[in-house]
Order: structure tokens, then C-alpha cells, then sequence
């Protein structure tokens, strides 16, 4: 393969280090090195039922399956992950991560039967002015890994609603209440859908996705966040 002197000097300028522990990356690492990916505090609920994800869904919208890739903390290393993913424009550590979760739940049984992958929406404002939705990016890491479509036009955020970093769950809910509209109640009709976003707290916001997406007839809905708080 040709060499590119472009991306040859840009990699002695700003060489690729971990996100997480800093580490220079070698070889075909991306984004985190072997021995932070190896420890990487994942769940594993793909492989487990009644796990905590699908707990926090019980009760509210019917989901076939949950699932979260790993586990979040404040002041951990790897909140390092989440925080350029979403505020410092780093969309290939979605990417990337995405398709190691994607292997992951090809693993699951139950996982491995969904036909299209669903993004939480972003409302067009703040589409804009971040320039990108982190949910789409790790979709699309899941697509490339389970070779599954990911549909981002289908399901719409019609009302844009503030930060809910600092509310509570019932105000959690008020905030994404009726948020989401499905452009055509027809196009999922049939099909199992992966409903994707970054971080799971209440589950407001998936609990807002799948009441538009239930619209639709004999839908079935799983979830997956890349990690849960």
C-alpha cells in the first residue's frame, strides 16, 4: 500500500494516544489501546435477562432486550470515551466502539434477530450546532458489525428540550415527553429494531423513542446504550 506523506507528518505531529490512559497507539489500535480495551468495565447484559438496563424499561414501553457495553462513572478514566464522543468531535471512538459492541451482541441470540438499527434522534438546532449525532456514530459501528441497516430519517425529534444533566427522574420524563414523532408508522412495521443511544440514567429518553416507534404494527424494540450510568 502507497504511502500518504501528508498523514505520515500529521501522525509526528499529533500522534494517536489513548483516551483513556494517554498511551501512544501502535499498530491497528484505535482510539484506546489493547490493555485499556481489555479493561474496559463492560457489562455483558447482552447475555444476561432482566438485567438492570431492561429493568429500568419495565413497566413503561414493552422492549424484547437491553443492553449496555459498559459501565459509567464519574471521575472514572473512561468517562474520558463519552466525553469526546460528545463534546470534542472524536465520532470515530463511536465508531470504533460501536462495532466491538456490535460483535458482542451477535453473540446474543436475541440480538442477533434485529433487521434495523435506530438512532436517537437530535433535534436539528443542536444537529447544527454540534455537527453531528453521537447515537448515529455508534450505530454505525453496530451496522458495520452485525450487517444490519441503520435507519437515521425514519424517527424525528419535533421539540427540542433542555439539558437533563440536573433533573430528576420525573422531570426527566416531563422533559422528553412527546418529543419524538415517526415520519411513516409503516416503515418498521414487521421488523425487530435496535433503538441506539450513548448513555443510559433514567431511560426517559428510550422510553420517548419507543412510545413513537410503537406506533407501528407488530414492531418489537430492543435497546443498547454505549454505556449506563
Amino acid at each position: 500500500m502507497k504511502r500518504n506523506p501528508f498523514a505520515d507528518l500529521l501522525n509526528l505531529m499529533y500522534p494517536a494516544v489513548c483516551l483513556v490512559c494517554g498511551r501512544l497507539l501502535v499498530g491497528e489500535e484505535r482510539c484506546l489501546c489493547l490493555e485499556c480495551l481489555h479493561n474496559m468495565p463492560k457489562t455483558n447484559y447482552h447475555l444476561q435477562d432482566d438485567n438492570p438496563v431492561e429493568e429500568r424499561l419495565w413497566g413503561k414501553v414493552p422492549i424484547q432486550r437491553g443492553s449496555s457495553f459498559f459501565f459509567f462513572q464519574k471521575g472514572s478514566s473512561f468517562q474520558k470515551i463519552l466525553h469526546c464522543l460528545k463534546y470534542k468531535n472524536d465520532t470515530e471512538v463511536g465508531l470504533v466502539l460501536g462495532k466491538f459492541a456490535g460483535i458482542d451482541l451477535l453473540q446474543s441470540p436475541d440480538f442477533a434477530t434485529v433487521d434495523v438499527i435506530v438512532p436517537v434522534p437530535l433535534h436539528p438546532k443542536k444537529l447544527k450546532k454540534r455537527g453531528y449525532n453521537q447515537s448515529e456514530w455508534i450505530g454505525k459501528g453496530l451496522s458495520e458489525a452485525m450487517n444490519k441497516p441503520q435507519n437515521t430519517e425514519s424517527l424525528i425529534r419535533v421539540r427540542e428540550n433542555v439539558s437533563q444533566t440536573q433533573k430528576s427522574v420525573y422531570e426527566r420524563y416531563e422533559n422528553t415527553e412527546g418529543i419524538f414523532e415517526l415520519k411513516d408508522k409503516n416503515t418498521f412495521e414487521g421488523k425487530h429494531i435496535l433503538l441506539v443511544d450513548d448513555v443510559l440514567t433514567t431511560g426517559s429518553t428510550l422510553e420517548a423513542c419507543a412510545k413513537a416507534l410503537l406506533q407501528t404494527k407488530d414492531i418489537k424494540i430492543s435497546v443498547f446504550t454505549l454505556a449506563i450510568a
